[in-house]
């Protein structure tokens, strides 16, 4: 009796096995033919007999089943897009060694991050900062691989105000070593003259053949790590941990003191902190670093004038345009900081009365602003000149022209602008 009794537990056993087995591969067919809801079905069968499953079992469970809510979840259910990151993540984490399998995950691993991303960028267009944080974290969590979905997790934290999870993340990142440098293959476009990039040297190749772009190289993106460092300082500071914000800046320019990022990053420190012969012997280290370098001076305008100094920032700027003439993006931002001082001056004009004292000081506030339109107008001319296809640089130069009644030219623009945005 007692043989028959033991006989029939293994009978049993092998029962379950095989019923686990077969609702896996339900499954699995259900959602190759694309029939989610019958698919989930027989995943939520097989959930249960999971404790009792071999290895073998277990990595199919959890790959059909990651399958299953990754297409359940669509473009934005989160909760269940978390789910498939769970079930990938324990898949991943055995390691499976039949190749079909690997192939499946790889191909899970690819359509999650995907679907994570895409989704992250939605909410982080629509200012939903937590909620992209949140989806780029865990698209990070799932293999730890792709630590750049931990720094967009970290700068939206950031957004979101949430700064004890951005200090964190930030601080990964930091003891991860990661730089975020990453080899960029452009070639310059024959028609507008600035640099494309592209997705695959294939794809550049048959662009050059076809005589499209020109002048094909590999370059290098900036490293992240000073701007990683910075933040993290930046919230120790706000955090009233000015002490710790100091040593860990100290122990970072020791280890790489000529990290140009990481001089600007104690640079922003000092700013921050007050220390303005400190910030201004930095600032003068930095240039001494590359002084030829045209992106250098352009950030170093774009810096300060976030902090206001806008003389300082026309002259990086300025700076720039002679080492590159052609630098689009300090073009506009010299034409910017020219009319950034209209608002004052209109503001000034609105308020004044009718007395004659008043009438004259507004001609002569009425003749600054014509001032500051016709500096800011070559500016704004060579950069249209460069990208006509911009119609918000086309609009604004349109009203410069109105303004300043040349009618020819505020026609031509017109007409531009219409063209742009479809006769609108």
């Amino acid at each position: 009796m007692k043989k028959l009794l033991f006989l029939a537990g293994i009978f049993a056993m092998s029962t379950a096995m095989f019923g686990q087995s077969k609702e896996i591969r339900k499954a699995t067919r259900a959602i190759d033919k694309g029939d989610v809801a019958e698919a989930m079905e027989y995943v939520k069968e097989a959930e249960g007999m999971m404790a009792s499953a071999d290895e073998e079992d277990k990595v199919d469970f959890y790959l059909v089943k990651g399958e299953v809510y990754l297409a359940d979840a669509g473009d934005s259910n989160y909760a269940k897009m978390k789910t498939a990151a769970e079930s990938f993540k324990m898949a991943y984490e055995m390691n499976p060694s039949d190749e079909e399998a690997k192939a499946r995950l790889d191909a899970g691993l690819q359509n999650l991050r995907a679907a994570l991303v895409n989704s992250a960028v939605a909410d982080q267009n629509s200012q939903q900062y937590k909620m992209a944080a949140d989806k780029l974290y865990t698209s990070y969590m799932v293999t730890q691989r792709d630590t750049s979905d931990l720094y967009y997790a970290a700068n939206n934290a950031v957004n979101a105000k949430d700064y004890d999870q951005a200090l964190g993340y930030f601080q990964t990142l930091y003891e991860l070593g990661f730089t975020g440098i990453r080899k960029r293959l452009v070639a310059t476009n024959v028609e507008t003259g600035e640099e494309d990039e592209f997705n695959n040297e294939n794809e550049r190749k048959m662009s050059v053949l076809a005589k499209q772009h020109t002048n094909p190289k590999e370059v290098y993106s900036e490293s992240l790590r000073g701007d990683i460092l910075s933040k993290i300082t930046l919230i120790l500071i706000s955090q009233g941990k000015d002490n710790e914000a100091l040593a860990m800046m100290k122990e970072a320019r020791a280890e790489n003191p000529d990290d140009t990022g990481l001089i600007r990053a104690e640079a922003d420190l000092a700013y921050k902190m007050g220390d303005m012969e400190r910030y201004g012997e930095l600032m003068e280290e930095v240039i001494a670093s590359d002084p030829n370098n045209p992106e250098l001076y352009y950030n170093l305008g774009v810096g300060t004038a976030q902090r206001g100094e806008t003389d300082k920032a026309m002259e990086y700027y300025k700076k720039a345009l002679e080492l590159d003439p052609n630098y689009l993006n300090a073009k506009i931002n010299v034409a910017a900081l020219i009319l950034s001082k209209e608002s004052a001056i209109v503001e000034e004009m609105n308020n004044l009365g009718t007395s004659a004292a008043d009438n004259k000081r507004y001609d002569e506030l009425k003749e600054q602003r014509k001032q500051l339109y016709m500096q800011a107008t070559p500016y704004l001319e060579a950069a249209v000149a460069q990208r006509g296809d911009n119609p918000e640089l086309v609009r604004t130069l349109m009203n410069i022209y109105s303004q300043l009644g040349q009618d020819d030219k505020f026609k031509e623009m017109k007409a531009k602008l219409d063209s742009l945005e479809g006769g609108k």
